[in-house]
C-alpha cells in the first residue's frame, strides 16, 4: 500500500435491534462471512470485526449483538454492555433499521445513540418494499427522532448501495494510518471463526427447539501445512438437547459437521478435518463470571 497523507481509517459500529441483518451486511461490505448469521435473533454474542482496504481507505466494521430489550438475564446484560461499549469507542456509527418497520425496540436502540459521533441510518432490506414511494416518508419519520448525518436505502443481501454506503461512511473516518493489515478481513483468529460457524450452523439446523444458552467450545485446533483439524464441543443444558442435535439416526449433526467444515474451508482456504462431539454442561452460565469464562464480552 502506497502512502497517503489523505489515508483514512477508523471503527464503524453496526448497531440495531435483533434481526435487522447487521451481520449480513457486514459481510456484504467487506466481501468474505466473518460474522455468522441466522434468521434467530440473538446470534451474533460477540463483537466481531470486520476489515475492508480499499485505496486509501481502511474501513473497520464492528458488528454488535442486537439490543437487548429484556435485561434479567445474565446473557441478555452482557450483550447490552457490548452494544454500548462499541458506541462509545466508534468513529462513526450505522443504525440499521429494516425497510417499512420501526418499533419500540428500534427506539431503544436510538436512544443508546450518542450525539457526539457520526450516525447513518441504514434502511436495510428496502428490496422488499414493493411500493418504493413509501420509502421517503418513512426515512424522513425516522430521521426525525435523531440528527443522523446521512441515510442510506440498502438491500445487504443485494449489495444494492453499499458503494453509496461506504462513500458516506468514509466522509466521518478520521485521517489515520491502517491499523491492520492490506489483506486482513478480521482481527478473530482461525479458532474463534470456527467456533461461529459450528454455533451458525447450530441455530440454522435446530432452530428454536434449542436453547439459547448451549453453545460451542473447539477442544482442539491444530495445523498442518494446508489442513487444519478441527475438535468440537457443542454444550447442552440436558441429555434430551443431545439427541435434537443428533437427530434421526445421526442425520442432523451430520449435516451441521458438513456444513460447518465446507465454510471452514471456503473460508481459510484450505482442507478441514471435523469432529463434533455433544456433551451436557452444567451451571456454567448461571452467573455473568461464567459467561466471561466461555467467551462472552
Amino acid at each position: 500500500m502506497s502512502e497517503n497523507s489523505e489515508f483514512r481509517c477508523g471503527y464503524i459500529a453496526i448497531v440495531g435491534r435483533p434481526n435487522v441483518g447487521k451481520s449480513t451486511l457486514m459481510n456484504a461490505l467487506i466481501g468474505a462471512k466473518v460474522s455468522i448469521t441466522s434468521r434467530k435473533a440473538q446470534t451474533t454474542r460477540h463483537r466481531i470485526t470486520g476489515i475492508q482496504t480499499k485505496d486509501d481507505t481502511q474501513f473497520v466494521y464492528v458488528d454488535t449483538p442486537g439490543f437487548q430489550t429484556r435485561h434479567s438475564n445474565p446473557l441478555n446484560r452482557t450483550l447490552n454492555r457490548t452494544v454500548t461499549n462499541t458506541l462509545m469507542a466508534s468513529d462513526v456509527i450505522l443504525f440499521i433499521i429494516e425497510a417499512g418497520t420501526f418499533g419500540q425496540a428500534d427506539q431503544q436502540v436510538i436512544d443508546l445513540l450518542p450525539k457526539n459521533v457520526p450516525c447513518i441510518l441504514v434502511i436495510n432490506k428496502s428490496d422488499r418494499v414493493k411500493d418504493k414511494a413509501i420509502l421517503m416518508p418513512f426515512a424522513q419519520k425516522v430521521m426525525a427522532l435523531f440528527p443522523f448525518s446521512a441515510v442510506v436505502p440498502v438491500s445487504a443481501t443485494l449489495r444494492f448501495q453499499l458503494d453509496n454506503l461506504e462513500r458516506e461512511t468514509r466522509k466521518y473516518l478520521p485521517l489515520n494510518p491502517p491499523v491492520f493489515g492490506e489483506d486482513d478481513i478480521t482481527d478473530r483468529s482461525e479458532k474463534f471463526l470456527a467456533t461461529e460457524i459450528v454455533r451458525e450452523k447450530l441455530f440454522r439446523f435446530v432452530g428454536d427447539e434449542l436453547p439459547y444458552t448451549s453453545t460451542v467450545m473447539i477442544e482442539k485446533f491444530e495445523q498442518e501445512g494446508d489442513l487444519r483439524r478441527v475438535f468440537v464441543a457443542i454444550l447442552v443444558d440436558r441429555d434430551g438437547h443431545k439427541s435434537m442435535v443428533i437427530g434421526n439416526k445421526g442425520a442432523r449433526l451430520k449435516e451441521i459437521s458438513t456444513q460447518s467444515r465446507q465454510d471452514m474451508e471456503k473460508l481459510f482456504g484450505g482442507p478441514v478435518y471435523l469432529e463434533i462431539w455433544i456433551k451436557v454442561k452444567s451451571g456454567w452460565a448461571d452467573n455473568e463470571a461464567g459467561l466471561r469464562a466461555y467467551g462472552y464480552e
